[in-house]
């Protein structure tokens, strides 16, 4: 079974691309949190095709849906959630749905109906004589499965999978900013072979620099960079360069081509001392699932290769009484969390479906001249993957920080009774 974060705060989704619906279980959140669905929505609503102008036209409302996990005393309130109907040998009952209320620590059951899938579009990969897509799984999906795997729209593999990612991703965020004020973004700084002049690290960088790092930095400052990520054609805060690579993705998109990107996804008011040296090291746990996103070819943190042209002293960052001069450690020293902005930069391929005649083969391995003869498809799928990476980057931190609070057990929790009577 495929879980994302864990063991104490974790993911698992079921669904694929053409399937009727995605269904998504977060558990190990605490109780008492209060979740609202359209706090959820929201995040889910950067995610879904059709959102970003430069994107994939594949159009989904992408509503969410929650079953389980919450519960208020005014049962109007909380049961106001849209209804669901299913209808059964011709009897039709509909249910209300959760639309907010208090974690109750069991787990949180989330649904997201599929519309919009063309399956025709995919007849060019059905059966043993199915093309292959160079760049794809549909090859070694296809034998993994005995030839039972999916090949609409890419299956279980699909991008559209992420969806259990960011409603899980939502859970963990919220809890984390209502707790520490934490806030994930994510910004593009590289298209093709174009780089942006302007980092969220560096931005954020000085910020922390100007202030004591004992004191979380400020909702207005965080809400500044938000704005001006949601006012361009992508998250950037780059406007020059913003311009420039919608300009080439626009012209891979005309020649049937495609590109890559780098995206930066950046955690602010992360805890401390969140994370273990080894097994659990949150440095593994974020290169894992950060580098592990689908089209996703590496990962670095803080200054990754950057790193390997400093000496040590050049490298190193200073220490003083009030926190960090520096932070090429990009958050994460032996594993642990250091309070300084958490920073890490996944690189993207090219996406693999283009219009351009390739070599592959057939799934019988039968040697053929490829086409791709119909789909909807990014021609820069990093443009899209910053919600899916803040995700996953919440999902890991929430994780360490119950991992931590396990170390730090009193008798409070523990007390069923008044016992000072």
């Amino acid at each position: 079974m495929e879980i994302l974060g864990g063991p104490l705060f974790g993911v698992a989704g079921a669904g694929e691309s053409h399937g009727p619906a995605y269904t998504t279980i977060v558990f190990g959140c605490p109780p008492g949190l209060y979740l609202e669905r359209a706090q959820i929505q929201r995040y889910l609503d950067r995610r879904r095709p059709g959102g970003a102008s430069l994107g994939t036209s594949r159009r989904e409302k992408d509503q969410v849906i929650l079953t389980a996990g919450l519960y208020q005393e005014n049962h109007e309130r909380l049961t106001a959630g849209p209804s669901l109907s299913v209808d059964t040998d011709g009897a039709e009952g509909s249910i209300p749905t959760y639309e907010a209320g208090y974690t109750t620590g069991e787990p949180i059951a989330a649904l997201v109906l599929s519309g919009g899938a063309h399956t025709g579009d995919y007849s060019q990969f059905m059966g043993p004589r199915g093309d292959v897509r160079p760049g794809h799984a549909d090859l070694v999906k296809y034998y993994q499965s005995r030839g039972f795997a999916d090949p609409r729209g890419g299956g279980r593999s699909s991008y559209r999978a992420t969806i259990s990612d960011v409603i899980g991703g939502a859970v963990a965020r919220i809890f984390l900013n209502t707790t520490f004020q934490t806030v994930f973004l994510s910004n593009v700084i590289q298209v093709g072979t174009l780089k942006a002049r302007k980092t969220l690290a560096s931005v954020a960088e000085a910020v922390v620099n100007e202030r004591t790092q004992r004191r979380p930095l400020p909702g207005s400052v965080i809400a500044t960079w938000q704005r001006t990520l949601e006012t361009m054609p992508f998250p950037t805060l780059d406007a020059v360069f913003a311009a420039e690579a919608a300009q080439l993705i626009e012209r891979m998109r005309e020649e049937g081509e495609s590109v890559g990107a780098v995206v930066e996804v950046v955690g602010v008011n992360v805890p401390p001392l969140v994370g273990s040296p080894l097994y659990q090291s949150l440095k593994l746990r974020l290169m894992g699932a950060l580098g592990g996103l689908n089209a996703a070819q590496s990962c670095e943190i803080g200054s990754g290769l950057e790193a390997v042209e400093r000496t040590g002293s050049e490298h190193n960052d200073p220490i003083r009484s009030n926190g960090f001069g520096a932070n090429h450690h990009g958050g994460v020293l032996g594993g642990i969390s250091t309070g300084m902005p958490l920073v890490c930069r996944v690189g993207f391929k090219p996406t693999a479906s283009i219009r351009k005649l390739q070599l592959s083969v057939r799934k019988d391995l039968t040697e053929v001249a490829f086409r791709l003869q119909k789909g909807r498809h990014d021609s820069c799928v990093g443009i899209r993957a910053g919600i899916t990476l803040e995700s996953r980057m919440a999902i890991e931190v929430m994780n360490a920080v119950l991992m931590h609070q396990a170390q730090h057990v009193g008798q409070e929790p523990f007390v069923l009774f008044n016992r000072s009577g």
